[in-house]
């Protein structure tokens, strides 16, 4: 029994040294990935804390971002604006508010989704990110995208599509047509903000919206 017993600490002993055994080479014993919510819950504390750029200096609230651990949808804006500042939450303003409408006409739930933006502290005045910011802010996106593993990816605006894409191609340019970052299929349309101030924008955002339940 005692031989047996020291057998298997030696056999154990190889797994956690080398991730083999001797006696079966072929077996490889693999690491466990991190589940997402570690994963997000990593990156919101370095969101807390940093200082990348000069919007830590301002910001009331830092806003990493809400949502399903697995959504189907990732829906990713540009900045927060003073309510998202003011709560930490993403898209709880007026444009928020529009962008629930998308989701359900999409024939989903805002809680099943999740909702980021490139920039994670407001800009003043609500400003347009600057270049030095977006390229701060932007590794904490690509950790959020690594982590949850969309089935697809919705571009809110101009600054979302020109970051994630890497263009600078027009919002008309980048729409009706599917892309793809790190294989995940990506939709662009615009920023319910702009159908706000726009509402002849609506039609081809509802065209948009189709693609990606077409997706879905």
């Amino acid at each position: 029994m005692t031989r047996k017993l020291w057998k298997t600490l030696d056999l154990l002993q190889d797994y956690l040294e080398t991730g083999f055994s001797r006696e079966h080479p072929e077996i490889e014993v693999r690491e466990v990935a991190p589940d997402p919510a570690s994963l997000l819950s990593s990156v919101a504390a370095e969101v807390a804390g940093c200082t990348r750029c000069a919007l830590s200096i301002s910001r009331r609230n830092v806003v990493p971002g809400e949502g399903s651990l697995r959504p189907p949808v990732l829906f990713v804006g540009e900045a927060p604006g003073e309510e998202e500042d003011k709560t930490g939450r993403p898209f709880v303003g007026p444009a928020g508010k529009y962008l629930e409408k998308w989701i359900a006409a999409a024939g989903l739930e805002r809680a099943a989704c999740f909702i980021a933006n490139c920039v994670k502290c407001r800009p003043p005045q609500n400003r347009e990110p600057h270049p030095d910011e977006l390229a701060a802010c932007i590794p904490f996106l690509e950790r959020q995208i690594g982590a949850l593993h969309p089935r697809v990816i919705c571009c809110l605006g101009r600054i979302a599509s020109h970051a994630l894409l890497s263009t600078s191609a027009s919002l008309g340019e980048l729409r009706g047509r599917v892309h793809a970052r790190a294989g995940i299929p990506v939709v662009v349309t615009y920023h319910p903000s702009a159908v706000l101030r726009d509402q002849a924008l609506r039609a081809p955002v509802w065209q948009d919206l189709k693609l990606l339940k077409t997706l879905l």
